[in-house]
């Protein structure tokens, strides 16, 4: 900002000596204004969907059907397992269940036969309840063996390995001929969802536990917490996402909290793993001041101070908190009052308790003509001043 300073004539200066009279100045009124409360902290990219691909039985791998790195869909085909051992088996679960049919369909019959002869007591009753029972039995046997059946089949679908998300999938870890079983420890091969991805953001539970007083004293409220990331190059990510939740465990090795943001990554510029830099807003203080920064100067002991035009048209010099800035103003949130004001022009030129003389900020400053044996006249200018 230019700053403003009184001039006088020539003639004046040799009259009563530079210095006379008040010095002029430039001032703004300063009132309270919700300021976002802007968080700077590290994380670490996370796909938003990750799945390995493993087998659920046991066979050699006679076929590979996708090609690595590239975009899968969901049930997609990605191995086969060589099918004969469970072809064979479905066949002879097959082969049960038309066994086991076969004698539920006799003990039925001998069933229906008894049950006309035990009322005229041509069989014993005792007969009867045992071809009863019998039939029952092979009911049973035929379920059995078609649940046997059903497995069977679900084995055989098995040796088709299918994908079990959409997303990008990376290396085989196993290629065609290898032996592989369900309860191996490598899985054959890891999808990730790239778009979206998530972003794992650590805070202290000091900073967190500051944030949420500040919210229960009414001084601060919630806010939308969009997140913008800076990249391990310096680089803006250039789109923004928006913080889902915090964890609600503290890790007791670090002392943070986890915060997880979704990020849109539809040119794929975040990789899983990659740190970057998360700047959002958790809340928005709302009796905080905005102070050009030019306005205020820091004692030796590094304490922030600003002048403010006090009683009788004086200099008043006042110590602030001032934390952190937001673009070219300094976040007052201790140190001043709605109305004071902030002298941020002409302060070069101005000590504690000095007789001023308070304009508006960048008000314009009429110089008076100087006479004619005093130099250049008739001119008007705005001086510049500290």
């Amino acid at each position: 900002m230019t700053a403003l300073a009184a001039c006088a004539p020539k003639g004046d200066a040799k009259k009563g000596g530079p210095g006379k009279g008040p010095t002029t100045v430039g001032y703004i009124v300063v009132q309270p204004t919700g300021v976002p409360l802007t968080t700077e902290l590290t994380g670490r990219a996370v796909a938003y969907q990750s799945s390995e691909v493993r087998p659920q039985i046991s066979g050699v791998i006679e076929k590979r059907l996708f090609t690595e790195g590239a975009f899968v869909k969901q049930g997609q085909p990605l191995y086969q397992i060589d099918p004969s051992l469970y072809r064979a088996s479905v066949n002879q679960a097959q082969a049960d269940v038309d066994n086991a049919r076969a004698n539920r369909e006799a003990a039925d019959a001998l069933a229906e036969r008894y049950k006309p002869l035990v009322a005229i007591e041509a069989v014993s009753k005792q007969d009867y309840t045992n071809a009863v029972a019998s039939a029952r039995q092979a009911g049973a046997a035929l379920a059995q063996k078609q649940a046997a059946l059903e497995t069977a089949k679900i084995n055989l679908r098995f040796t088709t390995v299918p994908a079990p998300i959409s997303g990008r999938i990376g290396r085989s870890l196993y290629t065609v001929g290898a032996l592989v079983s369900a309860n191996q420890a490598n899985p054959l091969a890891t999808i990730q969802q790239l778009d979206p991805m998530y972003v794992d953001i650590q805070q202290s539970s000091a900073d967190m536990l500051a944030l949420r007083r500040a919210l229960a004293a009414g001084g601060a409220t919630p806010a939308s917490a969009k997140v913008s990331l800076t990249l391990e190059d310096g680089s803006d990510y250039g789109q923004t996402g928006v913080v889902e939740f915090s964890e609600v465990v503290v890790d007791p090795s670090t002392g943070t909290v986890t915060l997880r943001a979704r990020m849109p990554n539809p040119r794929g510029l975040l990789l899983p793993g990659m740190f970057v830099r998360a700047r959002f807003a958790q809340a928005v203080d709302n009796s905080a001041f905005l102070v050009p920064q030019s306005a205020v100067s820091r004692d030796p002991k590094g304490n922030a101070t600003v002048f403010v035009v006090g009683q009788n048209n004086t200099a008043e010099a006042r110590k602030i908190v001032a934390s952190r800035t937001q673009d070219s103003f300094w976040v007052v949130t201790k140190g001043l009052n709605p109305g004071d004001k902030i002298i941020t022009q002409g302060l070069g030129k101005i000590k504690p308790h000095a007789p001023i003389k308070p304009v508006p900020a960048d008000a314009p400053q009429k110089i008076k003509p100087r006479k004619d044996g005093d130099g250049k006249g008739g001119e008007k200018s705005g001086a510049k001043g500290g």
